[in-house]
């Protein structure tokens, strides 16, 4: 039998770090820095709690807080992710 296998190298946190993320949880929305990654949580540096998006063309978020210096996410709340400008 023969398979496809694709190989995408940025589907995976460790590809992206260094980059601005968009962070969607099962209760919270979150922006930042990825700055770390191991096998149970995500590190986000300058992040911002996300309350209301906007227009997903425009910079910024329409109402968003920042957060501590730092926030680390466990990684089994993660639904998805966006890497942003």
């Amino acid at each position: 039998m023969r398979r496809l296998i694709e190989e995408v190298e940025s589907s995976n946190f460790e590809a992206s770090l260094g980059e601005n993320v968009f962070i969607t949880c099962c209760r919270f929305f979150y922006a930042g820095k990825l700055t770390g990654v191991n096998d149970t949580c995500i590190e986000l540096t300058n992040p911002e709690i996300v309350y209301e998006t906007g227009p997903w063309h425009e910079k910024g978020w329409k109402n968003s807080e920042k957060l501590a210096k730092k926030v680390v996410i466990m990684l089994a709340s993660i639904e998805s992710w966006l890497i942003v400008e």
